[in-house]
């Protein structure tokens, strides 16, 4: 007696194919078949296309700000003067970015004066934030100092001042002109405190990419910085880079101890890591709702096959006379349903991958359509729609677009494996 043939066997798949070419007097199951098709390439679509922009969102964001900013921020606590006020300013600044760079996992650590002034410029004015940084340090932040987005000589940073590219165009300000800084806390005179103003010359023009960052964030030397701040011998915080950014908070002690009894630090997980939290919710939640989709997607599987096994009862009575198992049949029907999900799963990798590599001319295309305006920076934070395709994205859009194609397909098949041959041949 010759043995039973292998599960999914030539015969079975050439049946299932030939099953999937619909018939005239079957248009309806050919219907149900381009439904669940085209349902399911669309919904793996959109399912790695959100997961590909939500990947590239976070990385963009973390990226300018770990370019852009300190890892970590030391800091003194408060201590009342003689005159009974509040000073965090640190005096041994050079000293204490000193102990801190030894510290290993540290890159540099770079004294800081930060204060909020007004600039002006050919009758432009707008309120910006200085930061007074050692121009060695600041050439060493690469979300400022950039050759492909910068404007200016970086050379030339000890010489003047670096406007970001917001601040620049909102003062109509270029490189060589000579910007107004007004400070309301200035000389000390008799009759009280008068604003200091000083004009300085543009040397540089920077893009960080985001847009609270540019448009609001100058930077200066540190030695002008203090004498324009009335901040002589002294600086409000200690900039600090880390090898390592993901690893900041194991740091922290270590920090801590070599900054001094006084000290507090700030780190970059903390100034974003509620936004970086929600970031994450929303991604989890995102793909909760798609996963939703892909499943009522698939579910259409179930409503072809269901009018297959319905329209093939005749078929399915011969094929089980003729000799073939229960097994046969659930799997020749296993393959209709599986191979609508493949094919759909596949098309959807297709166009998921595609638009996620070309979203800046897709982007581009529809802002034309639109008449322009259909992203705005100072809402969004960021000048244009990232995506990031990651292959863990992609794995998880295909596991779970199969597996729940495979599953559902179930049901269906083990109905035709399990109909009576003679009540199928009864009325033929």
């Amino acid at each position: 007696m010759a043995g039973s043939p292998m599960p999914f066997s030539g015969f079975e798949w050439m049946i299932a194919r030939r099953y999937l070419r619909a018939q005239r007097a079957e248009g309806g199951v050919a219907v149900m078949t381009w439904i669940s098709l085209i349902g399911i390439t669309l919904a793996v679509f959109a399912l790695i296309a959100t997961l590909a922009v939500r990947s590239g969102f976070r990385t963009e964001f973390v990226g300018t700000i770990l370019g852009a900013n300190a890892h970590v921020t030391v800091y003194q606590g408060a201590q009342a003067t003689e005159t009974g006020q509040l000073d965090r300013t640190i005096s041994d600044y050079d000293a204490m970015a000193a102990r801190l760079a030894e510290v290993p996992g540290v890159l540099r650590a770079s004294p800081l004066v930060k204060a909020q002034v007004l600039a002006a410029n050919r009758g432009r004015n707008a309120g910006v934030e200085v930061f007074g940084i050692a121009p060695e340090a600041l050439a060493g932040m690469p979300g400022i100092i950039n050759d492909e987005t910068g404007v200016g000589d970086p050379a030339r940073l000890g010489e003047g001042i670096a406007l970001g590219s917001g601040v620049a165009r909102e003062l109509g300000a270029a490189v060589g002109d000579r910007v107004r800084l007004i400070s309301p806390d200035g000389v000390k005179t008799p009759m009280g405190v008068s604003p200091r103003a000083n004009a300085y010359e543009v040397v540089y023009i920077f893009s960080a990419g985001r847009y609270d960052i540019d448009r609001t964030r100058v930077y200066m030397p540190l030695s002008e910085a203090q004498i324009f701040f009335n901040r002589e011998g002294l600086a409000d915080e200690i900039e600090v880079m880390v090898e390592v950014p993901e690893r900041v908070d194991r740091l922290g002690p270590q920090l801590l101890e070599a900054a001094g009894p006084r000290a507090l630090i700030w780190t970059w997980r903390d100034a974003s890591g509620g936004f970086l939290r929600a970031l994450e919710v929303e991604d989890n939640v995102m793909f909760i709702i798609l996963s939703i989709l892909v499943l009522i997607a698939a579910m259409n599987i179930v409503s072809g096959l269901i009018m297959l096994v319905k329209n093939k009862g005749r078929d399915i009575g011969i094929l089980r006379t003729i000799g073939l198992s229960q097994g046969s049949i659930l799997r020749i029907f296993f393959i209709c349903g599986a191979l609508t999900g493949m094919i759909g799963t596949f098309a959807g990798v297709i166009l998921g991958c595609l638009f996620a590599i070309y979203i800046d001319p897709i982007f581009s295309f529809v802002n034309f359509l639109m008449g322009g305006g259909v992203w705005d920076p100072a809402i969004r934070g960021i000048y244009a729609l990232p995506a990031e395709l990651r292959g863990v994205d992609v794995a998880k859009a295909v596991g779970l677009s199969l597996g729940l194609s495979f599953v559902v397909t179930i049901f269906p098949a083990r109905r035709a494996a399990r109909l009576n041959p003679v009540e199928a041949l009864r009325y033929e």
